[in-house]
């Protein structure tokens, strides 16, 4: 049973197929646009529902925990970028430079909230502050992200100039955040009865952007530039990648004197990255033949943090769940011998 816990997840198998199906049938000549036009609209509904999904109550019960926050907006904002950007200078093995952006552009990236959560709650973990910690993340991300790639990144092509660019941020993502938000009260308990159902609203906008850029991506001959080594190299750059953070922040958690359950939350915040928030972003920030290749290692690290990840709460679970036995049993002798 422990070994399943290493098999993709259905979401991930369904990236795999849409990226397959844009090789195989990409789109092209007029339904480009109409394909152009429809993302637009998929990425607005996806932060909509972001938006809709976020609780007010939920932030304000975790956002007390300061330090915690601080450190987390500092790895997630700070610390990644920093090793994407030292990783780009080093240029290890020799890949197409696209693919060294690519993981700047992941470095740079938010945090998930859907998945951070999960994990510090199935590893003990202060979901509170977990809450508020990806919530606040997300947000920022959504202006904090593109202030980064216009200060480490140099993309080619016709992306416009950055006032343009932040109108189009603030018009698909920001403004259908803020009005999903706004509208939670009329909305709430139906987003709350449907999560399922929204799920998957999510997920098809995701894919419905993935096929958009891989189309595009495959007419400009990505599959020439990246091959077999060049993808063995992104799966092992990912490992190493979220290995150096999960480690920097657990013994950074117990070096400031952070209690388990915010180590926890410190841990799976810290080393996440938002392929939701990512995937817009770069159709947002990049030219149209870039995406494909700017978000391959996001979405090869989008899969490596969920098995690594599910793994460690696992770990978490099973320490957590002998420390409670034991002061179980230790109080149960305690009060025999009164």
């Amino acid at each position: 049973m422990r070994a399943l816990r290493f098999l993709p997840d259905s979401f991930t198998m369904m990236l795999v197929a849409t990226v397959l199906l844009a090789t195989v049938v990409p789109a092209q000549g007029v339904y480009v646009d109409a394909f152009n036009d429809l993302t637009i609209f998929a990425i607005a509904l996806l932060f909509f529902m972001h938006g809709a999904k976020l609780s007010r109550k939920a932030i304000l019960e975790g956002s007390n925990n300061w330090r915690l926050h601080l450190w987390v907006m500092f790895s997630t904002f700070v610390l990644f970028p920093i090793l994407g950007l030292l990783f780009q200078w080093w240029h290890p093995v020799d890949v197409s430079p696209q693919i060294y952006s690519g993981f700047v552009f992941l470095c740079i990236l938010p945090a998930t909230v859907q998945s951070a959560i999960a994990f510090t709650s199935m590893a003990g973990g202060n979901v509170a502050a977990a809450v508020c910690s990806a919530s606040a993340s997300s947000l920022l991300g959504i202006f904090v992200s593109p202030l980064l790639v216009s200060l480490l990144m140099h993309v080619q092509g016709d992306t416009g100039n950055g006032l343009e660019q932040m109108w189009h941020i603030i018009l698909q993502l920001l403004l259908p955040f803020v009005a999903g938000h706004l509208l939670r009260p009329l909305i709430g308990g139906f987003v709350e009865k449907h999560k399922k159902m929204i799920g998957k609203t999510d997920r098809t906008s995701i894919l419905l952007v993935v096929y958009t850029a891989f189309s595009e991506a495959v007419t400009q001959g990505i599959w020439h530039k990246v091959g077999v080594g060049s993808f063995a190299f992104i799966v092992a750059f990912c490992l190493v990648l979220l290995t150096f953070i999960l480690v920097i922040n657990t013994y950074v958690a117990r070096w400031l004197g952070f209690a388990k359950a915010d180590e926890i939350t410190i841990v799976f915040c810290g080393s996440k990255k938002s392929l939701a928030n990512g995937i817009p972003l770069a159709n947002i920030l990049f030219p149209v033949s870039a995406v494909g290749m700017m978000v391959l290692p996001l979405m090869i690290f989008h899969q490596v943090q969920l098995m690594t990840c599910a793994v460690l709460a696992k770990r978490y679970q099973d320490k957590q769940r002998k420390v409670a036995q034991s002061e179980l049993v230790t109080a149960t002798v305690q009060a025999k011998g009164q």
